[in-house]
């Protein structure tokens, strides 16, 4: 039996989505989800080290193998982008000392590997998400959805990068 556990971010300094899903000979199994929270009446530095502390319990407790996060598009507010960065930069350095490789995908190619088209809207990918990991509900709230979508698209991109490699062997 091959298990894969693929942690997945949706980074930012108010909402860090994390979404943790098995891939067990080929099918995806949901393991946890949720949302890590840090309030803007904290300290900046304080709100990174919450990020940090967090995930940290998370990979303590669920034992991923590999992550995934969303890269940093660039937003018209640029006070965010860079928040958004910060905690970027926490989430990448938390897991390389916990010796976790990262892979990065853009929002596009996240939709595009989970509905099959990169125009799908948020309600969509959402959908699909439930359904591809069978879950009663669609997952709420939409930063802990986002980094579900981001785990599959790193487990069938991997699938999709094995298929390559196997045409090539032959």
């Amino acid at each position: 039996m091959r298990k894969r556990r693929v942690l997945g971010i949706d980074p930012g300094l108010a909402h860090t989505g994390f979404g943790i899903v098995d891939s067990v000979n080929g099918s995806l199994r949901l393991v946890s989800y949720g949302v890590i929270e840090t309030s803007s009446d904290e300290d900046h530095s304080v709100r990174l080290l919450a990020i940090y502390n967090r995930l940290l319990a998370v990979i303590d407790e669920y034992r991923p193998t590999e992550a995934e996060m969303e890269t940093l598009y660039f937003a018209r507010n640029a006070s965010s982008a860079l928040a958004v960065a910060e905690a970027k930069g926490v989430i990448s350095l938390c897991l390389a000392q916990q010796g976790i490789p990262l892979t990065m995908y853009t929002p596009n190619q996240i939709k595009s590997s989970v509905t099959g088209t990169s125009s799908a809207d948020k309600d969509t990918v959402e959908q699909y998400v439930q359904i591809l990991l069978n879950m009663k509900v669609k997952p709420e709230p939409d930063h802990a959805a986002d980094a579900l979508a981001g785990a599959i698209t790193h487990i069938h991109s991997s699938f999709n990068d094995a298929f390559k490699n196997l045409g090539e062997t032959v």
